[in-house]
């Protein structure tokens, strides 16, 4: 089989608090792990999107409607549905080596607010929306 689900792709949630989230693909653990005995995903997906930023809102304004919300999650294959985009975000540094990151809340969070950053970085540039 074809693997064309890598880091970087842009997902969809399907199942789960988050449904109908956009995601990113971080890691991708094909085997399963210990604790998750099947193949699953790391993804860094947008909890709150960003707000339209208009021409006369003022600097202030501005920084808060660009601001968003992330979450990470680990999620089974056949929850989310592929789209054909990639994003050229690099988010390997984010989270380390190994699953167990996300085991600890203090872990999660420093890894959580370290994606906000480069997606909200990659959000002000403007290059493509």
């Amino acid at each position: 089989m074809v693997k064309f689900l890598k880091p970087g792709n842009a997902v969809i949630l399907l199942q789960g608090r988050d449904v109908r989230k956009k995601a990113v693909i971080m890691r991708v653990f094909e085997e399963g792990t210990r604790d998750h005995p099947y193949g699953h995903f790391l993804v860094a997906g947008l909890a709150k999107y960003t707000k339209k930023v208009i021409r006369k809102d003022s600097a202030k304004k501005t920084a808060k409607k660009s601001r968003g919300k992330v979450f990470l999650k680990l999620v089974n294959f056949t929850h989310l549905m592929p789209t054909r985009y990639t994003l050229d975000v690099d988010l390997k540094e984010v989270v380390s080596s190994a699953p167990d990151s996300l085991t600890t809340m203090e872990k999660k969070l420093t890894a959580a607010k370290s994606a906000k950053a480069k997606l909200e970085e990659r959000f002000k540039t403007g290059k493509n929306r």
